[in-house]
């Protein structure tokens, strides 16, 4: 692929002369879900599929961004001085908040550039594409313009920014952390409340990761994804009445259980029960991980659905087929929803000896449930963020 980006680069651009060459994975959260904006534990690993990119600064103040995998929008030309969302930029919105977040925390940019990008992330899905855009566009800038003064967190920091401010998605960091600080044969186990955070290994010696995508696509823009925050945020405000929180993340089950009537509002107790819940799951999960015991983890996994399905309302009826079928399935250890909700992918894990008979029995099922077939991917966990 890296050949056929430079060779678009050159055709549209004139010739690759100096330009670089940059990738970013997407990522799978593993456990802790909707937890990340509610100062709580995540637990992700950064993907092997991911997004390729190759850039070139210019000498003028146009910036100009194309994308092989939606190249029917063309090359979409942006100037310097023109740094507004507009419907039609279409998906370089992503970059552009990036660049806009930029200028917005003291490091404008004194020329254009410019960017060619291929990622093999479906679009969508739940795997983070927008994330891996937006810090791959930070990558990007910090090595063209020399700034040396960001560091990889930084660049996850700014492209939740561009993504909450910019682009009208009140995100979590999860994605954008995932994606700049992944780990190869690691997930990370992130506090979100104050960004600390610690790698795991994954060491599945008879189990492989498999994400199942829907094919439903959703988009967190135009989703609930930011009334459930808001939801999450009135329960908080309503807790606090008599407790000293600051977010849902600090409150453990039997502190929730106590004091939930003070929400006084049936389904934002429900949203915030996941969000307490879903935190308590994580740290859980992940000691179970380090004490070798994975099928706690898949229990945990599972419960995480339910609580996704019924407390927090973000699943659908196409995900919840796909997980009641790998249910189904003898060896399927977890299975779960996984990203902001609203469609996308599964996230299961499944017992080498049984992995064929899952894509079989869930690839079947689903197309005769749903009416379209599934995608299967057997992942790796590969490293963050990093110029090639």
């Amino acid at each position: 692929m890296k050949e056929q980006l430079v060779q678009t680069f050159a055709t549209l651009f004139g010739d690759s002369e100096g330009a670089n060459h940059y990738f970013t994975p997407g990522r799978v959260n593993l456990i802790g879900e909707h937890t990340d904006y509610n100062g709580g534990h995540v637990f992700p690993c950064a993907l092997t599929l991911g997004t390729y990119g190759v850039a070139r600064k210019r000498n003028d103040r146009l910036m100009h961004f194309y994308s092989l995998n939606v190249d029917s929008v063309g090359v979409i030309e942006i100037s310097l001085d023109d740094l507004n969302h507009r419907n039609s930029h279409s998906w370089a919105n992503y970059p552009l908040g990036v660049v806009w977040a930029f200028k917005e925390k003291g490091h404008a940019l004194d020329c254009g550039f410019d960017m060619v990008i291929w990622g093999d992330i479906p679009n969508g899905s739940g795997l983070s594409s927008s994330a891996s855009v937006e810090v791959l566009t930070g990558l990007i800038l910090t090595d063209l313009f020399a700034i040396a003064d960001l560091s990889m967190i930084d660049l996850a920091r700014i492209g939740q920014y561009a993504e909450n401010n910019f682009c009208g998605i009140n995100c979590g960091i999860m994605d954008q952390f995932a994606v700049a600080m992944g780990k190869k044969d690691h997930a990370i186990f992130l506090d979100t409340a104050d960004l600390s955070y610690e790698y795991v290994p994954i060491q599945l010696t008879d189990a492989k990761i498999i994400i199942t995508n829907s094919k439903v696509k959703h988009s967190l823009v135009d989703s609930a994804y930011n009334q459930r925050r808001q939801e999450c945020t009135d329960a908080c405000i309503a807790l606090q009445k008599e407790l000293n929180i600051t977010a849902l993340g600090q409150l453990d089950e039997k502190t929730f259980d106590a004091h939930k009537e003070l929400i006084g509002d049936a389904i934002k107790e429900k949203r915030a029960k996941h969000a307490v819940y879903e935190n308590q799951r994580t740290i859980q999960a992940v000691k179970a991980l380090n004490a070798g015991d994975i099928n706690k983890f898949g229990a945990l996994m599972n419960q995480s659905h339910i609580s996704l399905r019924d407390d927090y309302g973000v699943s659908c009826e196409e995900i919840d087929v796909l997980v009641d079928l790998a249910w189904s399935i003898p060896g399927v250890i977890g299975s779960r929803i996984t990203g902001g909700g609203f469609g996308g992918c599964t996230v299961s894990i499944v017992t080498n000896s049984a992995v064929d008979t899952f894509i079989d029995t869930v690839g079947k099922g689903y197309l005769k449930k749903v009416g379209h077939a599934a995608e299967f991917y057997t992942v790796d966990i590969g490293d963050g963020a990093r110029k090639l």
